[in-house]
């Protein structure tokens, strides 16, 4: 599949070019300024918030999880002893409330908190906490998570510029965040790309969008764990659609090619669905198409999404060799010498995304 904007001579002579994109071990963690913090506040994102991140890290013990198929998720459930857990239970369903239902409790008595996981692995440690409806034992998650400022420009993006929006609210160091349904890409290869009813031509067009859509804004890292896909039946057709669920890695490393799904290793069953069944002129129609959808976006909500980027182009968000790097990279990239002018990385996203007008 040819995601490049300077087209290769064939569809295989992309093969070679797939390669696993370096990621740093362990990215800075940078404070929301006062900037970000006065636009959130503008945006209604800052909420006061009954236990904050550091209140879960009060468990005695964990317990690891494991998926259906009987394999390690890589998280943990949290166990609080009987007064903790009641007094933590009470605020994440008061949480859940503020995320759902702008904190109407009284929607929500039959909710209480089932699970609280922990993914234990990662640099930030994240919170997955499951919320039960005792009346027909539904359920739905979210998240708790460190505030970094990489991942809350990267949640407004993604709210401002993706198909779907995406809810989220901030109190001090901590950022609850909804959670995205889907199932988790490297899940859907394992499982579903053998499916007979499978449409890989509209697979294969999702992914090339998503391609475009993470290398437009600048959100790096998306391997198969870190985005999902979501499967709708139309009534005469399925629907695919791809969404990022991290988004530490918003405007950070220096590489381009970070920026571009395509180019890592774990993706390179989506990449070669893609190089069975597009052609170079499919890949640069369904390219536009993005442009044209992410620019309309971009129109409806100039205002929001210019506050935004004013507060971003002030901020620090990645050492000054990454935006030396990826500023000469994009340079190269969109043949855009105005890169070159940027000076960090929220006038390199709000330089990218000039190139939706263009």
């Amino acid at each position: 599949m040819i995601l490049l904007p300077a087209a290769l001579s064939s569809i295989s002579g992309f093969a070679g070019l797939v390669v696993m994109a370096l990621i740093s071990r362990k990215k800075c963690v940078y404070e929301p300024s006062d900037g970000l913090r006065d636009y959130l506040e503008t945006h209604g994102r800052l909420v006061a918030l009954p236990i904050l991140y550091e209140g879960l890290g009060a468990y005695a013990e964990t317990i690891p999880v494991y998926d259906k198929y009987g394999e390690d998720t890589l998280w943990e459930t949290a166990l609080y002893r009987g007064t903790d857990r009641e007094v933590i239970s009470r605020a994440l369903v008061k949480i859940y409330a503020d995320l759902k239902v702008m904190g109407n409790m009284s929607l929500i008595e039959h909710l209480v908190t089932d699970r609280v996981d922990v993914c234990t692995w990662g640099n930030t440690k994240p919170y997955r906490v499951r919320i039960l409806n005792t009346l027909n034992e539904n359920f739905d998650y979210f998240y708790v998570k460190k505030a970094d400022a990489s991942r809350i420009y990267g949640l407004e993006l993604e709210h401002v510029l993706a198909p779907s929006r995406i809810e989220f609210m901030c109190d001090g160091q901590t950022v609850v965040e909804q959670h995205v349904a889907g199932i988790p890409a490297q899940d859907f290869m394992k499982h579903y790309l053998k499916d007979t009813r499978l449409d890989e031509v509209r697979l294969a067009k999702e992914f090339v969008k998503f391609n475009e859509r993470c290398m437009l804004r600048l959100l790096g890292d998306m391997h198969a764990g870190n985005f999902v896909v979501d499967i709708t039946p139309d009534f005469d057709e399925t629907v695919y659609s791809m969404r990022a669920i991290d988004f530490d890695q918003q405007s950070y490393e220096g590489r381009s090619h970070v920026y571009l799904p395509q180019y890592y290793k774990v993706n390179n069953p989506l990449v070669f669905l893609g190089m069975r069944c597009m052609t170079v002129e499919t890949v640069k129609q369904y390219r536009n198409e993005e442009r044209t959808l992410m620019g309309n976006r971009a129109k409806v909500e100039e205002a929001r999404l210019s506050a935004l980027l004013d507060a971003m182009c002030e901020d620090e968000l990645a050492p000054r060799d990454n935006v030396l790097q990826l500023r000469a990279e994009l340079a190269e990239y969109h043949q855009q010498p105005r890169f070159l002018a940027g000076e960090s990385m929220g006038d390199l996203v709000r330089i990218s995304l000039e190139q939706l007008a263009l």
